[in-house]
């Protein structure tokens, strides 16, 4: 992949460094789905900055939440995202490469997804086939 986090477009450069991580990783994703190079930087860059109004950063660093919301010494989990994959659907935690499973449908991602996220007490978020985020939904 052409960029990283100490390797990233010009144009990235003033962005926060979350933003400009998620940026760079949406960024070579669209170029290995063969994006121009300008192209994938704009729509990468505008995805991360939904991507992060649409998670919000936690207050707590250690993994535990507050005792004050109800989750007393329950450690926090990563979101789930059901995205397009080579073998269909996939439902993956957020920030990890490897997803946990993948389906024929994206039905079958959803359904395993509710489970999962009602499980843990993660939201999910949909993609689009393009990448592009459909939905949230909390736990």
């Amino acid at each position: 992949m052409p960029w990283n986090k100490h390797d990233y477009p010009v144009s990235m450069k003033n962005l926060d460094a979350r933003i400009r991580n998620k940026a760079v990783d949406i960024a070579n994703a669209l170029l290995d789905e063969g994006y121009e190079e300008g192209r994938a930087i704009a729509i990468a860059t505008a995805q991360a900055e939904k991507w992060d109004q649409d998670h919000p950063r936690s207050d707590h660093d250690s993994g535990l939440q507050d005792s004050k919301s109800g989750n007393s010494g329950r450690r926090s989990q990563p979101n789930l995202h059901v995205v397009s994959s080579d073998e269909g659907w996939a439902l993956k935690e957020e920030g990890r490469d490897k997803p946990l499973s993948t389906f024929d449908t994206k039905k079958e991602a959803l359904e395993e997804a509710k489970q999962q996220a009602s499980k843990n007490g993660v939201n999910t978020i949909i993609h689009g086939e393009d990448g592009r985020i459909q939905t949230t939904k909390s736990s």
